[in-house]
């Protein structure tokens, strides 16, 4: 899949994973995640929490937003917070993300922005100092894009690292980029 691959991202750093559609942009985000198994080389986190793996201290925020339609906002954050071992208040990362006044809305009846940013709660209830977001700022109008930059650059203050696969700029500066696949 991949053939002399070879990047580094530090504490404080965000990495822009381009490419023309179909260079593996999402593939690597799912190698990172540990969705897919790394065919050969080698795949390390220096620092971190030694007992445990590079997925288990990374959040990754596919294109598609892993909710449940039949469950409210609330239930399906909650799911997740609970699930990804998350100490965080729920109501509160509802609130970050605008979505508070829906809390007990099924999740059916959101729209793509809304499915959007209740995903991104997910980053805001459970922390992690990895994020991995496949193209994050899709479907999100201006406002929201704006809060998810700040939500970053937050994350990124505090040490945390970001790799996001993108077609165009996600709201923060001071990125590094990788290109896969070369020029289109």
């Amino acid at each position: 899949m991949f053939t002399g691959l070879e990047f580094g991202v530090g504490s404080g750093e965000a990495l822009l994973v381009t490419g023309r559609n179909g260079a593996g942009k999402s593939s690597l985000l799912r190698v990172l995640a540990g969705l897919v198994r790394i065919g050969g080389g080698d795949l390390s986190l220096a620092g971190g929490e030694p007992e445990k793996t590079l997925p288990e201290q990374a959040h990754y925020l596919g294109h598609l937003d892993a909710l449940k339609p039949s469950l409210t906002v609330m239930e399906n954050l909650d799911f997740w917070t609970r699930y990804l071992g998350g100490q965080g208040a729920p109501q509160s990362a509802l609130a970050t993300v605008g979505l508070a006044a829906l809390a007990e809305l099924p999740a059916a009846y959101l729209s793509a922005g809304q499915r959007r940013r209740l995903s991104l709660a997910r980053l805001v209830s459970v922390r992690r100092p990895i994020w991995l977001l496949d193209e994050p700022v899709s479907a999100l109008d201006r406002e929201a894009q704006a809060m998810l930059a700040g939500l970053m650059q937050q994350h990124l203050s505090a040490g945390g690292m970001i790799i996001a696969a993108t077609h165009g700029p996600i709201g923060i500066d001071q990125t590094k980029e990788l290109r896969l696949g070369g020029a289109p």
